[in-house]
Parts: C-alpha cells; structure tokens; sequence
C-alpha cells in the first residue's frame, strides 16, 4: 500500500463540519489558557512586572520625603522639624514633608508611620511620649522597639513648669502654698494623656501632696495657648515650647526638672534646688524608619540628618530653645530608647500613674 500523503493540521481543522470546529476550538483554548498559553488568535498575555528594585541608597531622595509629626503645629515639635525640614533640603535638594497626625498622646502618627512602606520616603519624630505610651498603653498596633528603626536622637531638654504671672506672682513655694490652702481649685494642662508632660504633672502632685486638676490637650502649643487665655492655672510642658512665651512676658517659669539650670532660662530654678524628689525626667525627640527599610538607606538618612544638625542654623535655633543634641545614631539610639522605656515603665508602676 502506497503511504500516505500526511495532511496539514489546518486542512484538519478545516475538514471538520461547522458545530465540530467550534467544540474543537473551545477545548483548545480552554487547554491554552489552562497552560498559561495565550489562545488561537488571541492577543498574547503579557507578564505582570516584577517587583522594583530597593532604590540604592545613593539615590535616596530621589523624591520628597515624608516626616509624620505626631503632634499639631506649633508645638515643641516646630522647634525641630522645621528647621530639620528647612537644611534637608538645602542638603539634599528634596522637600522634607511634615505630616503632622496627632492625636491619642501621640501614638496615632506613630501607627501610621510604623505601616508606611520601609522605603525611606517616610520617616518618623517621635520621642519620650512614645517610650511612656509602651507602658500606658498597651493595646497599640504597633512596637516602639520592634516594628521601627532607630536612626538618630535628634535633642534633649528639661521640662518647665509655666504660670500666668498676673495669676501666680510669687515663686514656686507661694505656688505651693496656694495648692495647699485651696486643694482641687486648681488645674494643669498638658500636651496630653499619656504625655511626658502629663507624667511630670503627676510626679509634681504626688511630690507636693496636693490635689490638682488634670486637663489634657492636643499638643503642647494648644496648653500653652489656654494657659495665656486663663482656661488653666499651670502647664507642664519642654523648655522649647514655653521659652518664647517666657521672654515675651506672658508665662513666666516657676521651675525646670532635673539637676541642672538650663540655658535658655538660667534664671529658673531646679527641681534638684528646689528638693522636689523624682522629678529629674526630660524630653527628648528622636528620628525612626519603618522596619524593613534598608541598611544602606538608612545609613544616607543618618548621614543628612548628622550634617543638618551640625549647620549654624540648626545649632542656633536648637540652642535658643534650650536643647541640647547629643550624637546618638543607630543601635546607640536604640539603646538609649530602650533603657528610657524600661525607666518610665519602673516610674509608672511604682507611682500608680495610669492614662486618667
């Protein structure tokens, strides 16, 4: 038998009656798209693209970067962040973006900066408040030691204690002694629950033994402005934020914590001087990254922010508010908050402080 002359496959198809050629096409594409394959005709599926690349760090910032300020403007916050964001960019040529979120004593900007993507292009100033807020609060969505970075200590400064000196025009034992003889009459104000500030107002009642009112507000600048408008008594609140008000003549500062007198204010004495005990706590503000984002970006980031605050600029402005800046960067920040969480918590625990 002579073989058999083969038949292209399109001539199959082809022979095929009308209602077959369909069935045969619907299972071929069924089988096509099954494979990954693109079917007869059909215009092909592209690949998604792959994931970009970690920017390297020598391109970082390629674009603006976003600060999340965890308090409203006009606060103490101001007194760092704006000139950070001013030298950023004269170092970098990028904008700083400053998104101030606050609200819950502070912990509302630090939850949206710990789910940011960890690119470098968000970056985080939080500071003593949020090593408090580990012990006073603890259902956040969020770990201080675990879900950031610690990139650099940004400053320091002692807390003040401010009166309206038309109200309060003797010293800090008249102060004293109207809090004795009218207990419960009078109130302090601070930047808010949970707030370095709160717990120093706190330390201050339990020292003093007497009975103060507490009323929190939404960031430093917010307690200064009623303590001016007459709302509350007294504001416990950072140097940097009251110093302008003190030297326009509208608070005047009865007493800063700690053992040594501050240069912003020399003329204010401590609490050291003054014997009132366990009232040495600060402030401090710090910088952080989302966790994951890269060593080598992070590196940069330190390296703009340690060239920023070695400009005159910064180190007047810093100086002028009463702060001083000590080089902490990296694993030794992150030392430094960690043993600045471990303190407030024994202080907390032992004084019965709780969030009201």
């Amino acid at each position: 038998m002579p073989p058999r002359t083969p038949v292209p496959s399109d001539r199959v198809l082809n022979l095929a009656p009308p209602q077959r050629r369909t069935w045969l096409t619907a299972v071929l594409t069924t089988l096509a798209l099954a494979c990954g394959l693109p079917a007869r005709g059909a215009t092909p599926i592209r690949a998604l693209p792959a994931e970009p690349a970690p920017e390297p760090a020598g391109l970082w910032p390629s674009r603006p970067v976003t600060m999340v300020v965890p308090f409203p403007a006009g606060g103490a916050n101001d007194v760092f962040a704006l000139p950070l964001a001013a030298e950023f960019a004269s170092l970098t040529g990028q904008t700083l973006r400053l998104q101030y979120r606050d609200g819950l004593g502070g912990t509302r900007g630090a939850s949206v900066a710990a789910h940011a993507a960890p690119d470098g292009y968000t970056l985080f100033m939080g500071g003593v408040h949020h090593a408090i807020a580990a012990t006073l609060r603890p259902g956040l969505d969020y770990l201080l030691d675990a879900d950031f970075v610690p990139l650099a200590l940004l400053a320091t400064m002692p807390q003040v204690l401010v009166v309206d000196p038309a109200r309060f025009p003797g010293d800090f034992a008249s102060l004293v002694d109207k809090l004795h003889i009218y207990p419960g009459r009078y109130s302090y104000g601070s930047a808010g629950n949970g707030t370095s500030h709160h717990i120093a107002g706190e330390l201050f009642r339990r020292a003093m033994r007497a009975r103060i009112l507490h009323t929190p507000f939404r960031g430093s600048g917010q307690a200064l402005a009623a303590l001016v408008a007459g709302n509350v008594d007294m504001v416990f609140c950072d140097v940097g934020s009251a110093v302008p008000h003190i030297r326009a003549g509208r608070l005047k500062a009865l007493m800063v914590s700690g053992s040594q007198r501050n240069p912003a204010i020399p003329n204010v004495p401590t609490a050291a001087e003054l014997e009132i005990p366990g009232f040495d706590g600060g402030t401090w503000y710090g910088l952080w990254a989302p966790k994951g984002t890269p060593v080598d970006v992070r590196t940069r980031i330190i390296d703009v922010v340690q060239r920023a605050s070695d400009t005159q600029a910064i180190q007047i402005a810093w100086m002028d508010a009463g702060a001083e800046f000590p080089a902490l960067t990296g694993k030794a920040f992150g030392d430094f908050v960690e043993a600045e969480m471990r303190r407030w918590a024994a202080v907390i625990k032992a004084k019965g402080i709780t969030l009201e």
